[in-house]
């Protein structure tokens, strides 16, 4: 049974943007170096967090080129390509690997709601168009849909497909899908930061992570502290890191993250119409939660 191949602190990059909404790319050069600086395990750029949704082709295909570049083999590139159009997936999986990405990470298709045997050929289709490997995102708090662990197993069969970003906050997941899946190390992964202690203990591998767009260096040591066998200070990590998680969730993401940047000078905090700048009373979160964990004097 193989090692996992994708494991610790794993940032799903903000995109930085400017206040006319065109993107800040020397802001985003500067925080991929800053992230693998503080100790961070690997980059996921264009996710979700990355706004992707809001990204031209142009734009995407720029900062996953851009990603690859800065961080120069130092840690592995995750890439979005993700969508709800299998033939728009395949050419942004295509361009992933063209461009030098170490993997892609492909999300559920959303809104339209496929049914299991969609989501196979959805994925199938994705992973037998590249050879990079591909990491399945589970996230049907947004995507509505949620691959089964069924289904996940008959993907699991496919060389290429080597893990899952779980989403579902459901700690039994991790167990059922290892349960499931024989022969072979499937690499799972959290994405939710308040779940990363949890989930590894679980038997996951580590988490995709917002928080650590503005807490790299503390999202990482948690992270080795637990592979390390220090459990009590890998839970006391969590513990610090916990009103951070929340905060970042205070309104949509990468709302509060952004602006948690702004406030450490990582880069503006301007978003993308339909998301809009945080109310005051978000404001105010984001600033005690950077404050109690040490971030912010």
């Amino acid at each position: 049974m193989t090692e996992a191949m994708f494991t610790g602190a794993i940032t799903a990059l903000i995109t930085p943007m400017n206040r006319d909404g065109s993107l800040d790319l020397s802001s985003f050069d500067r925080l991929v170096e800053w992230q693998i600086a503080e100790g961070i395990s690997g980059l996921v750029p264009v996710g979700t967090t990355g706004e992707s949704p809001t990204l031209s082709h142009a734009e995407h295909h720029e900062i996953v080129e851009r990603t690859v570049k800065v961080a120069s083999g130092r840690v592995p590139v995750i890439a979005g390509a993700g969508s709800n159009s299998t033939a728009e997936a395949i050419d942004l999986a295509k361009h992933a690997e063209k461009a030098g990405a170490s993997a892609v990470l492909v999300v559920a298709p959303y809104y339209n709601k496929p049914t299991q045997e969609g989501l196979y050929q959805h994925f199938a289709a994705v992973a037998d168009a590249i050879s990079i490997p591909v990491v399945l995102y589970n996230i049907p708090g947004r995507s509505v849909v949620d691959i089964s662990v069924e289904t996940m197993a008959r993907l699991a069969r496919i060389g290429n497909i080597v893990g899952v970003k779980d989403a579902t906050a459901n700690l039994l997941r991790p167990l059922q899908v290892r349960h499931a899946i024989k022969g072979r190390h499937f690499n799972q992964i959290s994405g939710e930061d308040g779940t990363a202690v949890s989930f590894l203990a679980a038997g996951g591998d580590g988490c995709i992570s917002v928080s650590s767009n503005v807490a790299p260096a503390l999202c990482s040591q948690m992270q080795t502290a637990w592979r390390e066998g220090r459990t009590k200070d890998s839970v006391a990590l969590q513990d610090r890191l916990l009103p951070l998680h929340d905060a970042m969730f205070c309104e949509t993401s990468p709302g509060p993250v952004k602006f948690a940047a702004s406030l450490l000078g990582l880069c503006g905090e301007h978003t993308r119409l339909p998301l809009v700048p945080l109310s005051e009373p978000a404001r105010q979160v984001v600033r005690l939660a950077l404050t109690d964990v040490g971030l912010l004097g």
